[in-house]
C-alpha cells in the first residue's frame, strides 16, 4: 500500500515542475502541445473510471495532473508569441 501511495504522489506531481518553469519563464517553445493534451485526456478518463468504480483515491490522485496538464496546454497557446520574438529582445 505504501508503494502505491508513493507512486501515486510522484506521478501526480510530475507536471508541477514544468508548469512552474513555464509560468516563470513564459516560454513554451520546447513543450509539445500534444504531451499535456494527451495526458489531460488520459487523466480525465482515469477520473471518469474512478467515478464509475467509486474509487475516491483514484479520483483524487488524478486531480492534480488534470489541472497541471490542462494549464500547461493553455499556457502553450497563450505564450506561443513569446517564443517568436528575436533572441535579443526576449532577454531584455
Amino acid at each position: 500500500m505504501t508503494v502505491g501511495l508513493i507512486a501515486g504522489a510522484l506521478t501526480s506531481m510530475a507536471a508541477v515542475p514544468q508548469l512552474l518553469r513555464t509560468l516563470r519563464t513564459r516560454h513554451v517553445r520546447d513543450i509539445s502541445v500534444w504531451q499535456p493534451l494527451l495526458l489531460f485526456a488520459g487523466v480525465f478518463l482515469w477520473i471518469v473510471y474512478g467515478f464509475l468504480i467509486d474509487d475516491v483515491p483514484l479520483i483524487l490522485a488524478n486531480l492534480i495532473p488534470l489541472v497541471c496538464n490542462g494549464w500547461l496546454a493553455v499556457l502553450k497557446f497563450r505564450y506561443r508569441c513569446n517564443d517568436e520574438m528575436p533572441a535579443d529582445r526576449a532577454t531584455a
